[in-house]
C-alpha cells in the first residue's frame, strides 16, 4: 500500500469522525463545495510557489493539494482506485490524442 492509498484510507475513515477533533472531518461537514474550494485554495498556493521557484515551499503545497485533492473526491465518493484506473486507461496514449477524444 503506497503513501497515498494510506492517506486515502484515513481520509474516507474520517467522513463519520466529529469535526471538532478532525481537520478532515471538519471538511466533509462542511461539504462538497467546502472541500473543493479548499482544494482550488491549495492549488493556488502551489502555483505560487513554483512561480517563485522556492523548492521547499512548492514541496510543501504539493503536499497540502494531494491532500485536499484526495478529500475533494472522497467528499464525492470517487475513490484513489477510480482515479487510478482512468490514468491506467489513458497510460500509452498521447496527451494532445486523449484530450481530443474528450
Amino acid at each position: 500500500m503506497t503513501t497515498l492509498d494510506r492517506l486515502y484510507t484515513t481520509i474516507a475513515a474520517r467522513k463519520g469522525a466529529d469535526p471538532e477533533t478532525s481537520w478532515t472531518a471538519k471538511l466533509f461537514a462542511k461539504g462538497p463545495e467546502k472541500c473543493a474550494e479548499k482544494f482550488g485554495e491549495e492549488a493556488i498556493e502551489a502555483i505560487i510557489e513554483a512561480v517563485k521557484g522556492d523548492r521547499e515551499r512548492l514541496t510543501s503545497e504539493a503536499a497540502d493539494v494531494l491532500y485536499h485533492l484526495l478529500v475533494m473526491l472522497a467528499a464525492r465518493d470517487v475513490t484513489l482506485d477510480q482515479v487510478l484506473a482512468e490514468l491506467e486507461r489513458r497510460e500509452g496514449t498521447s496527451g494532445i490524442a486523449e484530450k481530443a477524444a474528450r
